[in-house]
């Protein structure tokens, strides 16, 4: 008897932790974490929790967006998303090009939003504007 209770607790064992590895490799938080190491880009958001910051990684950095929630025209939606680097320092090598490619892929999951750069980006993004609108 003592045997076969031994062998049912090791075998729930191995299935637990089968389940374990395989819930860790499919968590999107670690597919973030691949995506940062790797330098490419992700998008890692609940779309139907607004109060949920969103993360995103684009050539090694690690950007967080806070979605406000507003009106539209015909219905409630993200209509605000302030979006800052997780480490300012990892910013260096970007250009304008980059956080315009940032700002697209942002809207096509909310294409409602104007989406505001935080300092010191949006202070980089602005001194080109002021340049282009000089007479």
């Amino acid at each position: 008897m003592g045997a076969l209770l031994f062998r049912i607790i090791i075998f729930a064992f191995i299935i637990f932790l089968l389940y374990t590895g395989i819930r860790y490799l499919l968590h999107p938080k670690r597919k973030l974490e691949i995506a940062h190491e790797q330098k490419k880009f992700y998008f890692l958001d609940d779309p139907n929790n607004v109060r949920k910051n969103f993360l995103l990684t684009y050539k090694g950095v690690l950007f967080e967006g806070e979605k406000y929630l507003g009106t539209t025209s015909d219905a409630f939606d993200v209509v605000t998303i302030f979006v800052f680097p997780k480490n300012e320092n990892s910013l260096k090598g970007l250009t304008k090009n980059d956080f315009k490619r940032i700002e697209e892929h942002i809207l096509q999951y909310y294409p409602k939003a104007k989406i505001d750069w935080k300092s010191p980006i949006k202070e980089f993004l602005e001194k080109d504007e002021e340049i282009t609108n000089e007479p």
